[in-house]
């Protein structure tokens, strides 16, 4: 398990290659929910998502032999944006393995970021061809199953804990879970009292079949949130999440799109549905809760088109 010691060591290393992304209250968020919303903005990191944190964490932790041989990360788009960012700034060659299904720009940036990209079929695919790319000699840099990069994404919670005001309730995305395993460690530590919340989207739901399983197990894919879609989580992520997240809620594509509108609409903030998805969450959580809820939303990331919005809320129905 990850402790505030391994979060704190790590916000350290990052320090001077992350952003300390504003903590802001959001009185649009606030106005449609009927409840006070602190919004965590790591759509402002590099590379438009909290993925830098952990893939910073990660290679500045690589001896030199590792990094002379070179790296290969496995992603939906934005833990590959990262990876491909930071290895180009450390003159590290990176090879990034994504699924078709992966956004067109999360490619393109890799490549113009330096790193050779691969694309599968599908997710299951793109995990295969990593650990036989990891076997031929290159050092993998998980999107979430590596104690560092859970640690380096534990840092958002560290920064939430110290800049946000009373909180009673915390939001967070999942894919393979990560990020929530990061930031709960740190939430536990540091404001022991506050409810976590995991949100999944329908199609994408690892780490709930997880829990109702007892431990990771392989799912079948279908959602649009691509950078949610791990094919199964891992004992590391599970083990946090089973140990300090109260509940993993899961809503469909549609609302995760249409939290992305709402987002746009009501807080100004472009995001993706893995973060639109967190609106929708929300609404569950403070009909569970009742009246005094102070939420807190970690806005994951921003890497989406307007031209991918667009063309899910009309596949939704939402324009």
């Amino acid at each position: 398990m990850i402790g505030i010691s391994d979060i704190e060591a790590a916000a350290d290393l990052i320090a001077e290659h992350v952003i300390r992304t504003p903590t802001v209250p959001s009185p649009g968020l606030t106005a449609l929910l009927g409840a006070p919303v602190t919004a965590k903005l790591e759509l402002l990191q590099r590379t438009g998502s909290f993925k830098s944190r952990g893939a910073t964490a990660k290679l500045l932790s690589l001896s030199e032999a590792e990094r002379a041989a070179g790296v290969v990360a496995v992603s939906g788009g934005n833990h590959g944006i990262a990876v491909a960012h930071m290895a180009g700034a450390l003159h590290v060659k990176a090879t990034i393995v994504m699924p078709r299904s992966a956004p067109a720009r999360a490619v393109r940036i890799a490549e113009e970021a330096g790193a050779s990209v691969r694309l599968t079929d599908t997710m299951d695919g793109a995990f295969e061809l990593v650990g036989r790319l990891r076997d031929e000699g290159l050092t993998l840099v998980h999107p979430f199953d590596d104690p560092l990069v859970v640690a380096g994404q534990g840092t958002v919670g560290l920064e939430f804990a110290e800049d946000a005001g009373d909180l009673t309730d915390v939001l967070v995305s999942i894919g393979g879970g990560g990020l929530i395993s990061g930031v709960a460690a740190a939430l536990r530590a540091r404001r022991p009292g506050v409810r976590i919340w995991g949100v999944e989207t329908e199609g994408a739901e690892a780490m709930s079949r997880a829990l109702a399983e007892g431990g990771p197990v392989p799912v079948g894919l279908s959602s649009v949130v691509s950078t949610l879609s791990a094919p199964a989580v891992s004992e590391l992520t599970y083990a946090h999440v089973s140990a300090l997240v109260d509940e993993v809620l899961v809503v469909p594509d549609r609302e995760a799109v249409a939290g992305t509108l709402d987002f746009a609409e009501h807080a100004k903030l472009w995001t993706e549905p893995a973060a639109g998805c967190l609106l929708p969450a929300a609404r569950r959580v403070l009909e569970r809760v009742g009246e005094g809820a102070r939420l807190g939303l970690v806005v994951c990331g921003g890497n989406a088109t307007t031209g991918d919005v667009l063309g899910w809320a009309e596949r939704f129905g939402l324009r």
